[in-house]
C-alpha cells in the first residue's frame, strides 16, 4: 500500500475506533486493535480487552456518548485527531488523541482531554478555524520550525528570538484564556507571572506534522502541578500563525490505572 493510501486508511480506522464509544460496537473495536494494545490514558487499564470493556460500558449507558472529530491528520505510523467527546452525558470535552499503528492495527494510544469552555477573549473556541492540512510539501520544514520554537520560546532557552517566529502581531489563538496576537500571549503570561503561576515546558516527547499542522506533546508543570501539554500550531509562510491546545494535569501515580506512563 502506498504511503498516502496507508495514511488515509489509518485515519479512517482511528475515527472508526473512537466512534465505537458512541455505537457500543465492541466487535468492531476489537477488530481494530492489536493484541498488545498499549494505553497511556492513565484513567484506564491497558490492553485491547480493557478498551472494549469501556466501549461496552458506554454502549449500555442510558445517555448516548457523542463523538465529533474536527481535525484528523497522519504522520508516518501515527494518526492525530482533534475531537469533542461527551461520554454518557457527562459534559463535552475537547481532546487530542494520538494512535500508533502496527501491521494495520492500532497498537498504542496517547491523549489529553479538557472540558469544553466558552469563547476566549478574542471570540474563538477551542476547535474552530482551519481544519484541513495545507502545504503538504512543507511538512518537514514546518516540523523543524516548531521544534526550534519549542526550544527557544516554550522552553525558554532563547526568549529573545520570540518575535522571529511570528508575522508581527498576527497570531490566531484558541487557548481558552488568551487573546489573539503575540501581544495577547504576552499579556496572559504577564498576568500569570503576577499571580505567581508559572507555565514551564521541561521536555518535548513527540512532534507530529502534516503540512502546515504540527502537534507537539510536551511535559512540564503549570502552577507547580505536573502537566501534559498538547499544542497544535498552524504554520504559514515560515511563521507560527494559529494555535490550539489541550492541557491536562497528570494524575498522581497512586491513581494510575496502568503503568505505561502518560508519555
Amino acid at each position: 500500500m502506498k504511503s498516502e493510501n496507508r495514511k488515509t486508511e489509518n485515519i479512517r480506522k482511528a475515527e472508526e475506533l473512537i466512534q465505537c464509544f458512541a455505537t457500543g460496537d465492541v466487535k468492531k473495536a476489537r477488530s481494530l486493535l492489536a493484541d498488545g494494545y498499549i494505553q497511556h490514558n492513565l484513567a484506564y487499564a491497558t490492553g485491547a480487552e480493557a478498551f472494549c470493556d469501556s466501549v461496552a460500558y458506554l454502549g449500555s449507558a442510558p445517555v448516548r456518548t457523542t463523538v465529533n472529530t474536527v481535525r484528523a491528520f497522519a504522520d508516518g505510523d501515527k494518526v492525530f485527531l482533534h475531537t469533542v467527546y461527551n461520554f454518557a452525558g457527562a459534559g463535552e470535552q475537547v481532546a487530542f488523541d494520538i494512535f500508533r499503528f502496527e501491521n494495520g492495527l492500532i497498537a498504542e494510544h496517547w491523549d489529553n482531554l479538557a472540558p469544553k469552555a466558552d469563547c476566549n477573549p478574542s471570540g474563538r473556541t477551542q476547535i474552530d478555524g482551519q481544519t484541513e492540512a495545507k502545504d503538504l510539501e512543507k511538512t518537514e520544514e514546518n516540523r523543524e520550525l516548531v521544534k526550534h520554537f519549542l526550544y527557544d520560546v516554550m522552553q525558554g532557552k532563547n526568549p529573545q528570538k520570540t518575535p522571529d517566529y511570528f508575522e508581527g502581531d498576527r497570531y490566531l489563538q484558541h487557548n481558552t484564556g488568551i487573546a489573539d496576537g503575540l501581544s495577547g500571549l504576552g499579556a496572559a503570561l504577564e498576568a500569570m507571572g503576577k499571580a505567581g503561576i508559572a507555565m514551564i515546558y521541561d521536555r518535548v516527547h513527540q512532534v507530529l506534522a502534516c503540512g502546515d499542522m504540527v502537534l507537539a506533546v510536551s511535559e512540564g508543570t503549570f502552577g507547580g502541578k505536573p502537566t501534559a501539554y498538547y499544542d497544535l500550531w498552524r504554520v504559514e509562510n515560515g511563521k507560527i500563525a494559529e494555535h490550539w491546545d489541550v492541557m491536562e494535569t497528570i494524575a498522581d501515580p497512586s491513581a494510575w490505572a496502568n503503568s505505561n506512563g502518560k508519555f
